[in-house]
């Protein structure tokens, strides 16, 4: 460990870091962690952002040289991850975190008087966080598991991802002045750097309470695994794989301009190579000459695209081994492929099919498209019914499309996380409404998300009390709360 007062334990494969270590420091801090007030933990999340803000100029430099990812794409990621630490930081603020819920007594009613019942929720204890490989900063040290689980009151140990170790250094560092500067306890927050094994070990170790992670449904699963194999069982919240269905409408095809439609598709698609987890990876075209039309300017677009920088080689070898896949599957045609610019930059591809089946439903983390064309929406429904959970499903509609959307929409939200409409599913809005989540595969638990205030609720609990005498009761569930809380009272709320 170093001097500092909060762990940052790095480590590499061939010197395996000291996870021990970081577990039982974010152990010892619960107690004291857990117990701040909200007006305390909301200003150490504010710190945490102007501490990454103080040093975001080497920040942005280790992001883009460690991730091949542009200055702009960085440099508004790092507002995104400044931005939802200040969005708990008002949750905390305004008590919303605490979810209380009251009913009083009535000691008069029959045939049986009720006690009065107080819920609030608590926080589960240190939390496991995996940074991901495709958002060096949102998804990563600082991002929104660290953020969420920070708010809840929850220590965090972070596994930095090895694809952008220096990156997550400085990170790690700045969250580590803000821990100092808010005089909160050693093991509030501690990263560390290694391989499988030390990801494993993180999740086995018996004082972390929780897990988030973003990255594979591979890695995903491992850790899904390894979590339940544990004597006593924990959450792993993993978002792990999406192909994110974009259904076109007939009445949006003939009202948009074709090429400029194609464009924003195939903009959509190659966005940062393809590495979004949104990336619209299967899209549903209406037979005919309009869909044609549409398809060759795609085509046109992708055949004039370079690719570019992936974020590791073997990344950049899976996109090649799944694109290679694609192409030789039966039914597939390829409609178009661009120009690869290296070992690291593979061309980008956009393929047709009337097969909807293995491999064509397969993930391909990158710039891939499959168009799967269709009759009407009593060919469509079932194909759509037969998918896999997903982060996203998309609808370009008019009022032309009214009835056909009305058909589709309840198909899809058993389906996504996430349902938009005349848009493209590349970027997540930072909100209290976002949902990035979905049913499995998309995530490990449909029940929750990891972008939007509802993250903080996966590293809660509730504790109802009974009875509990007024002198001993936590403030939130009080008569006489210090935050003016909303409380949900008899099914009704109030101030």
């Amino acid at each position: 460990m170093t001097d500092q007062a909060t762990s940052i334990i790095a480590g590499t494969d061939s010197e395996q870091p000291d996870v021990a270590a970081a577990t039982a420091a974010a152990a010892e801090a619960f107690a004291a962690y857990r117990a701040t007030s909200p007006e305390q933990r909301s200003a150490f999340l504010e710190a945490v952002a102007a501490e990454i803000e103080a040093d975001k100029d080497a920040i942005i430099v280790e992001a883009v040289r460690e991730s091949g990812l542009p200055e702009a794409r960085i440099t508004g990621e790092v507002g995104r991850t400044t931005g939802q630490l200040r969005m708990f930081a008002g949750v905390v603020a305004r008590g919303d975190h605490l979810g209380v819920r009251i009913d009083p007594a009535l000691p008069d009613r029959t045939p049986l008087p009720r006690p009065d019942i107080r819920q609030r929720m608590v926080p589960l204890g240190p939390v496991a966080v995996f940074g991901a490989s495709n958002f060096p900063l949102a998804f990563s040290t600082a991002g929104g598991d660290t953020a969420s689980a920070l708010a809840a009151g929850c220590p965090v140990v972070v596994k930095g991802h090895p694809a952008h170790p220096v990156t997550g250094t400085l990170v790690a560092r700045a969250i580590t002045r803000a821990v100092e500067r808010s005089g909160l306890p050693a093991g509030t927050f501690s990263f560390v750097l290694g391989g499988i094994e030390t990801g494993q070990e993180l999740v086995a170790d018996p004082r972390i309470t929780a897990v988030g992670f973003t990255g594979s449904r591979s890695g995903g699963l491992a850790l899904v695994r390894a979590a339940a194999e544990r004597e006593v069982p924990i959450p792993v919240y993993a978002e792990m794989s999406s192909i994110n269905p974009v259904v076109v409408l007939p009445g949006a095809l003939a009202a948009h301009d074709t090429a400029a439609f194609a464009q924003a598709y195939v903009g959509s698609l190659t966005l940062g190579s393809g590495q979004f987890c949104t990336n619209p990876g299967l899209l549903f075209l209406p037979a005919g000459e309009e869909g044609d039309a549409f398809l060759r300017a795609a085509g046109e677009a992708v055949t004039g695209a370079t690719g570019q920088t992936m974020l590791t080689p073997g990344i950049a070898e899976a996109y090649r081994t799944g694109t290679a896949a694609l192409r030789d599957a039966s039914g597939v045609r390829v409609v178009a492929e661009g120009s690869a610019a290296g070992d690291l930059a593979p061309a980008p591809q956009v393929v047709e099919t009337s097969v909807l089946e293995h491999p064509v439903t397969d993930e391909v983390f990158g710039a891939s498209g499959v168009v799967v064309r269709y009759d009407d929406v009593a060919d469509l429904l079932p194909r759509l019914e037969g998918l896999e959970g997903q982060l996203t499903a998309t609808v370009h509609a008019t009022d032309a499309d009214t009835d056909a959307a009305a058909a589709l929409l309840p198909v899809l939200e058993t389906k996504a996380g996430r349902v938009l409409f005349n848009g493209w599913p590349t970027g997540v809005e930072v909100g209290h409404a976002m949902v990035h989540g979905g049913p499995f595969p998309a995530t490990s638990d449909s029940r929750t998300t990891s972008v939007g205030s509802l993250a903080i609720e996966r590293f809660q609990r509730p504790v109802a009390y009974q009875d509990v005498p007024a002198a001993l009761l936590p403030e939130a569930v009080s008569d006489a709360n210090p935050w003016g809380l909303r409380r949900r009272v008899d099914g009704e709320l109030e101030q």
